[in-house]
């Protein structure tokens, strides 16, 4: 979340960063977000299309060129509504910096 809109950053090992942003605001209240990768495929390392969509509807899609072929750093963590490592997104700040202050009911990953 950024400004109220719900975005999505791919941060490529600090060297690029991929960013999809919906152009309004959440309205205050329940909101189901997803996020959509859909990968382009072909072998490791390759790039898809990111799809954002709130409550069901589509509001950003973009491009990621590239993903991460191997695994990644052991020292950085899975946060959930606070960035306590390398910041993902630039502009946010660092750790207490990061935190949504909104409520997060649940996260499912669902890898296809």
């Amino acid at each position: 979340m950024k400004d109220g809109k719900p975005a999505y950053t791919y941060n490529f090992l600090g060297l690029s960063r991929y960013t999809i942003t919906a152009l309004q605001a959440l309205p205050p209240g329940h909101a189901t977000v997803v996020l959509d990768f859909v990968y382009d495929g072909g072998g490791m390392g390759k790039g898809g299309k990111a799809t954002l969509s709130v409550n069901g509807k589509a509001v950003a899609t973009g491009r990621v060129e590239k993903t991460q072929p191997n695994i990644f750093s052991a020292d950085e963590t899975a946060d959930v509504g606070i960035d306590n490592q390398t910041p993902v997104a630039e502009g946010i700040g660092v750790g207490a910096e990061t935190r949504f202050t909104g409520k997060i009911s649940k996260v499912i990953l669902e890898v296809r």
